[in-house]
């Protein structure tokens, strides 16, 4: 009898002790970087849920569904636990899902009946770099809403190599946050409440991305150096040196000579290469900055060649002012066209621009518009502080349209896609965008 006892208790200490070695793996997830299907709000990006304090969180757009919030560990994994901190909006119907690659994903847990709170997932048993919460079913009649999700396990592979970023320093690949916008600095200060730029400026600020990219028109009306001095550096000048710009036909204007003003205030950041056109890589991601100003110069279109055929990375985005697709005042501009071709051939995923002075995203389609899911996504963000202008005449594969609220895009990059929201002056979520893979 004493001998039964002893071996009943001995399973019991090894049944606790494996249990207590599991529960006591490292939490990987901390400050991680992550990425989500939308949000709410700036105020509720997806690194809310993972930046360890529980006055935050991430939260997705209200009342649709499938919605999703991903974390990327930085190398591969095994998974023993995850613990979700749920705020009121909770999930009804949920899979937490592991992938090695961000592509292909395996389930380690499915709740079909959930009712907020904590759930903590222990004894779990998945391997991969990335993790995944995948909301099939909201619970309430908004989103989805987590204060923390806590991934616990232990690496069992090697972190992924730093990549050069173009500021010199080095950044761990995998997911990112860029924010865009274009036609940005009118002639106005905080001082009026009825100047844009200081909001955009503020917003753009708050989300605080890897870089900045503009589109062009970055100062009005003539891009003098001393209007760059007066208006946009006292708000967009806050970020400067993260900043990646181009020109617009405004930077041209300047009586000093065309874009004077421009390259003085920028200096370097502007032509980093020597030109108004350059180049970068981030994470899985070759970004193309150029000057549609100049897109009748062979020194440019032969650069772009020789960029591409050197190009090693899966993902291609490029941005310039002029939009060969728009839906607003100036309409197409077929300045590009010969620049789609170009950049179509190569296996181009994304193209910012601005010029007209409004929201809009297309369809994938090819340089003559034709709707193909191997083309180039375009999205206009000409909102960033110049007065708004119209929607005239809509164009095929147009999608989405927003004139008169001011904004900017907050886009978010993973080493196989990417997808974006149009967030406005007020902090809320005006649009977001599907989910696209690099081709």
């Amino acid at each position: 009898m004493f001998a039964a006892v002893l071996v009943l208790v001995g399973g019991l200490l090894l049944g606790w002790s494996e249990r207590a070695g599991a529960a006591a793996d490292p939490l990987l997830s901390r400050g991680k970087a992550a990425t989500a299907s939308s949000t709410e709000s700036s105020s509720y990006a997806a690194g809310k849920a993972f930046d360890g304090n529980t006055g935050t969180r991430w939260a997705s757009v209200e009342g649709k569904d499938p919605q999703w919030l991903r974390v990327d560990l930085g190398a591969s994994a095994t998974v023993s636990r995850i613990k979700l901190s749920w705020e009121a909006a909770y999930a009804k119907a949920y899979r937490l899902e592991v992938s090695a690659d961000g592509t292909t994903w395996t389930s380690v847990a499915d709740e079909k009946a959930g009712n907020g709170g904590t759930d903590d997932w222990t004894g779990l048993s998945g391997k991969g770099r990335y993790v995944r919460l995948y909301g099939t079913a909201r619970g309430t009649a908004y989103g989805y809403s987590l204060f923390e999700m806590e991934v616990y396990g232990t690496t069992g592979g090697t972190p992924s190599p730093t990549l050069p970023s173009p500021t010199g320093t080095t950044a761990p690949g995998g997911a990112f946050t860029v924010v865009a916008a274009g036609d940005i600095a009118a002639q106005c200060t905080a001082s009026d409440s009825a100047c844009a730029h200081p909001k955009t400026a503020a917003l753009a600020q708050r989300i605080d991305p890897k870089f900045y990219l503009t589109m062009g028109d970055n100062q009005y009306d003539d891009a003098r150096l001393a209007d760059f001095r007066d208006y946009y550096d006292k708000t967009w000048g806050a970020f400067k040196a993260k900043t990646h710009p181009v020109p617009g036909n405004h930077e041209t204007y300047d009586p000093a000579g065309s874009l004077v003003g421009y390259k003085s205030y920028f200096g370097s950041i502007a032509y980093p290469q020597g030109k108004s056109w350059y180049s970068f890589d981030e994470g899985n991601w070759h970004f193309v900055a150029l000057d549609s100003n100049a897109f009748d110069q062979a020194a440019q279109i032969d650069w772009l060649k020789a960029d591409l055929a050197a190009n090693g990375k899966k993902c291609l985005a490029a941005y310039w002012h002029h939009p060969l697709y728009s839906s607003g005042g100036h309409g197409n501009d077929p300045v590009s066209r010969p620049v789609w071709r170009i950049l179509y051939d190569a296996k181009a995923d994304l193209v910012l621009n601005g010029h007209d002075h409004h929201y809009e995203r297309f369809a994938p389609q090819d340089p003559d518009g034709k709707a193909t899911a191997d083309g180039i996504v375009e999205i206009v963000g000409g909102m960033g502080g110049a007065e708004p202008y119209p929607i005239e005449q809509v164009q095929p594969n147009s999608q989405k349209r927003i004139s008169g609220e001011y904004g900017v895009l907050k886009l978010d990059f993973t080493d196989s896609g990417y997808g974006w929201s149009y967030i406005g002056t007020d902090g809320k979520a005006k649009d977001t965008s599907p989910n696209y893979s690099c081709h």
